[in-house]
């Protein structure tokens, strides 16, 4: 028979389901000592009617698991073997390499003496002389013995391979005998039928999640990934994609589980797109459910600076502890900001945060402004290099302030010359009356802005492309400023000036033109239109302040 260690099942055709717990088929007896649940923990069948029961009850349990060992195999004569598969799961979807699965086995005569780790990658297992092996007292409640084909539950089992198949005279025993808590009876019964016949009877979620579970104990991929394909196939809420997140799985059976992860992953992407409509249930979301909300691309928000603000926000409130905070921010947060998208005025408060270390704010921070310097089709070739990293820092989201690059100049006078880009297909969607703004940026101690608008010419007659400057700021300041619009374009793709003028401000007012290329909207939009080079529309505009 083939190994089902593999990514791929090539036995899901087969069904041995008519040899399950029958004698004439079977060399070996299972006995399964139920012993009785930790305190407060309930079996999935009888209570918990809910993900978020199921947590909390799984969690409780995980968290007194964890004071026990991890399994122990004890010869209790020469036919017999005693597995206590109380296996301490893991905080992380990744297990640690001291928290490995253990297994003793104690020929007759030797009480001490022979060591088995059935867990070790990548070697076989074998003999070592370790005493520090202790037994479970539970109270046995009840005893199930199944009859059990070695071969198929081998060829299932990365755990069972490992405990017939290790070549020493304990994997020639008869009887083996397993010790599980109550909770776990129905899943690992509907995992051995599994084993045989590759279905399972469990169809609720929380049902399939035990049974999953231990699956990962037991090491069978294929029924990790049954149950992952199944679980997919139910409606995701808000909580069981949190809890999808959360689900423990060692180093060898991670993959089984990914499908999973990721399409819980999407959903809360998805679900919190918007940003800013949801930003109280954002905050309240657990570690992996921040990351899996900012890793996406199409993520909404106003600017990276607001999800910046939101990330601090939410460390602070989550971990109050200083020290607790620098270190999840700077392996766990960081990298879901996207520096280079931040305005300067906000990365200058980056380098004096207390809450990054002081080497980690200079690396960001000093990235950002030289991609920030590169020239647009720089950018975008950088940006093109990374379609499947992890760190997607210099891909730009989907931001109601478009970034803009700054130069500010000090002699012989105030002055600053901001550069928006636009993509063929945000200029496309302005049609037929919106508008797009910028990031805001300074002169003189005032905030402006630009805004891109697709309305109707001076006459009313056609549709065309408007740029517009504005101040941020309102009140009854007045600012005299020059200014001077200009975009590259074809033939030459150098920047030509388009309109000029001046404008004393008060805040919340803005000048501009209705029809920066004097065009109406299809000739300006149109595939052969010489105001887009390489599918971006580049716009420049310079102000200064009048002396």
């Amino acid at each position: 028979m083939d190994s089902d260690f593999s990514p791929v099942d090539h036995r899901s055709d087969y069904d041995f389901g008519f040899a399950f717990n029958d004698s004439n088929f079977s060399d070996r007896v299972l006995k399964i000592e139920i012993v009785a649940d930790l305190p407060d923990a309930k079996p999935v069948g009888d209570g918990c009617s809910s993900i978020t029961e199921w947590s909390r009850n799984r969690k409780r349990r995980r968290e007194d698991i964890n004071k026990d060992k991890a399994v122990e195999v004890v010869g209790q004569n020469k036919d017999e073997q005693v597995l206590n598969f109380n296996i301490p799961d893991t905080e992380n979807n990744v297990a640690c390499e001291n928290q490995d699965v253990e297994a003793v086995v104690i020929a007759e005569g030797s009480p001490t003496d022979s060591h088995l780790d059935f867990n070790r990658r990548g070697d076989a297992a074998g003999p070592s002389s370790d005493s520090s092996w202790s037994m479970d007292c539970s109270t046995v409640l009840r005893v199930k013995s199944i009859y059990i084909s070695s071969a198929i539950l081998a060829a299932k089992s990365l755990f069972f391979h490992k405990l017939f198949l290790n070549g020493i005279k304990e994997s020639e025993q008869r009887d083996v005998t397993v010790q599980i808590h109550a909770s776990e009876e129905e899943a690992l019964l509907d995992l051995l039928n599994f084993m045989y016949c590759n279905t399972l009877s469990a169809t609720q979620a929380t049902a399939l999640l035990d049974v999953l579970l231990v699956a990962d104990k037991f090491k069978v991929a294929s029924c990790m990934r049954y149950c992952s394909r199944l679980l997919r196939n139910i409606p995701m809420t808000c909580e069981s994609a949190l809890l999808f997140l959360d689900i423990p799985s060692n180093i060898l059976m991670a993959e089984a589980v990914q499908p999973l992860t990721d399409a819980a992953k999407h959903f809360l992407a998805v679900k919190y797109k918007e940003i800013s409509k949801f930003q109280e249930e954002v905050l309240k979301l657990p570690l992996a459910g921040i990351e899996a909300v900012l890793s996406s691309d199409d993520l909404q928000a106003a600017s990276e600076d607001t999800l910046y603000d939101l990330v601090l926000k939410w460390a602070r409130t989550h971990y109050p502890n200083l020290e607790e905070r620098k270190e999840v921010i700077a392996k766990r947060l960081v990298r879901l900001i996207r520096f280079p998208s931040m305005t300067c005025r906000k990365l200058k408060k980056v380098l004096n945060c207390n809450e990054f270390h002081p080497e980690l704010a200079s690396k960001v921070v000093l990235e950002a402004l030289f991609f920030k310097a590169e020239t647009s089709h720089r950018q975008r070739a950088i940006a093109a290099d990374e379609p499947n990293a992890a760190n997607r820092r210099f891909v730009e989201r989907v931001y109601k302030y478009r970034p803009v690059k700054v130069v500010e100049l000090e002699l012989p006078h105030q002055q600053c010359v901001v550069y928006l880009d636009l993509k063929r297909e945000e200029c496309a969607q302005l049609f037929p009356s919106g508008r797009v703004y910028s990031q805001a940026f300074h002169l003189g101690g005032q905030g402006f802005f630009l805004s891109a608008h697709c309305n109707m010419d001076q006459q009313g007659t056609y549709h065309c492309f408007g740029l517009f400057l504005g101040m941020q700021e309102k009140g009854s300041v007045s600012f005299g400023v020059d200014y001077e619009f200009a975009a590259r374009s074809k033939p030459t793709e150098e920047y030509v000036s388009k309109y000029k003028g001046n404008y004393t401000f008060t805040g919340g007012k803005a000048v501009g033109y209705r029809n920066l290329f004097g065009v109406h909207w299809q000739a300006f939009i149109e595939d052969d239109s010489n105001n887009f080079i390489n599918g971006i529309l580049h716009l420049r505009a310079e102000l200064t302040i009048r002396q």
